[in-house]
């Protein structure tokens, strides 16, 4: 085999950025047909050299940085060179990719946060409606069984007081 399959879990090592961040970023492009890329053995999907050169290129792609650098408020006129190094700006519009990236996970895990919270809320209100409830049953328990006691201690006194006819009198 002279082309090189990777994983897209190796290949998300090479770019930096999770596997899941490579599936959405294939889902999110229309244009990229993964299908025609990949070959799939048992449950793992390979991405031939081709398919790898494009998912990359979605990564590194100057349209798709400069919309997300918009959102977080970069300034675009800032010298993007290091040191003179044109291979510096790539490395540039990745890291702003990644950090454009973990600021979304980061809205997300704070959300999930706040959700999370909300339901423990939740949780605990229930849980002390729910032990009131069981004191409130607990003390209706109670009193019925007191009141059946004191239901079978008047039949006993009634059944005491009733007059016996002469022929129970040997009967106990």
């Amino acid at each position: 085999m002279s082309e090189k399959l990777k994983t897209i879990k190796e290949l998300a090592d090479e770019i930096g950025v999770s596997k899941q961040a490579v599936w959405q970023k294939i889902k999110k492009k229309p244009s990229i047909d993964l299908r025609q890329f990949t070959s799939k053995k048992g449950n793992t999907v390979y991405v031939d050299v081709d398919g790898q050169k494009v998912i990359k290129s979605a990564f590194f792609n100057k349209k798709s940085t400069k919309k997300r650098q918009q959102k977080v408020f970069v300034d675009d006129n800032v010298n993007n060179s290091v040191d003179g190094n044109p291979e510096g700006n790539e490395e540039i519009l990745f890291l702003r990719n990644l950090v454009s990236e973990l600021q979304s996970e980061k809205k997300d895990l704070h959300k999930l946060l706040d959700q999370q919270q909300r339901l423990a809320l939740q949780d605990k209100k229930v849980l002390e409606e729910y032990k009131s409830e069981i004191n409130e049953l607990k003390a209706l328990k109670e009193k019925l069984e007191n009141l059946q006691e004191q239901i079978k201690d008047q039949k006993r006194i009634e059944e005491q007081e009733k007059p016996r006819k002469w022929w129970g009198l040997w009967r106990k």
